[in-house]
């Protein structure tokens, strides 16, 4: 099952199945209550497929990517918070302040929570909370995060407006084993790494993070990114790529 959200004329917002080029509005996210007739998705904005209550994203959590940069494997999520307002959806335009200076993107994939999470006893009770995966750009000034060297300053470098990308959908029931996460540039591959070289699993990332915090419907965690980010400028596009959820592409933009 395939869940999105799109945008009408009128300004009101659908959330629903997609089946067959059409929209079939669900009571909620992950509700199996109807709510109106399907739409065609022509005639919708697309937008991000969930708004969060909590972005959570993940550092140093593929083995190429820690192995090369002589990180240890970690036992715990290493997490960070982006605020609300970074999020943007399919196709939107990303604005480039000047202030971050030098960005990268980092394609993800994204777990989205499905049903309250706390204090998971097991990896099942665990896996059970999750209702499917969507794709992730995780964008960051570079230039901020270590602008001070005595505070990595996470959620700032990930954190001005339209830095969390997700989307185009929220696919269910696929294996993350089989997964693979790529980033075109203006068309070229640019990232490529599989998701079967987590350190951590879906299903350990969210039991642990539930020790730490309540997790709630629609929450979205990335799951950090391997090797090959790279800076990216103005006027480029970028799209994250994983087979089974589709491509999320956005355009970057310089300052009005």
């Amino acid at each position: 099952m395939t869940w999105a959200r799109g945008g009408r004329a009128d300004g009101s917002v659908l959330t629903g199945v997609v089946m067959d080029g059409m929209l079939h509005p669900r009571d909620g996210l992950g509700s199996a209550a109807t709510a109106g007739a399907p739409v065609p998705l022509a005639d919708l904005a697309p937008l991000p497929p969930v708004v969060p209550g909590k972005f959570i994203g993940l550092w140093n959590n593929y083995k190429a990517a820690a192995e090369k940069g002589g990180q240890a494997h970690p036992t715990h999520p290493l997490w960070f918070l982006k605020a609300d307002t970074s999020l943007a959806g399919p196709e939107a335009e990303v604005t480039l302040p000047d202030s971050a200076g030098r960005v990268i993107f980092e394609g993800e994939l994204g777990i989205v929570i499905g049903q309250t999470c706390k204090n998971a006893a097991t990896e099942a009770e665990a896996e059970a909370a999750i209702l499917g995966y969507t794709c992730v750009n995780d964008i960051t000034s570079l230039d901020v995060l270590n602008a001070d060297p005595s505070f990595a300053q996470w959620t700032r470098a990930k954190s001005f407006d339209g830095f969390g990308v997700i989307g185009p959908v929220i696919a269910t029931g696929l294996d993350w084993r089989a997964l693979v996460v790529k980033v075109m540039v203006d068309g070229r591959e640019r990232q490529s790494y599989e998701a079967s070289d987590m350190i951590l699993t879906p299903p350990q990332i969210v039991q642990l993070l539930s020790q730490d915090m309540t997790l709630n419907p629609g929450d979205v965690i990335a799951c950090g990114t391997s090797l090959g980010a790279r800076p990216v400028k103005a006027g480029q596009r970028v799209e994250v790529v994983i087979d089974g959820i589709g491509s999320l592409g956005v355009t970057l933009v310089a300052p009005a």
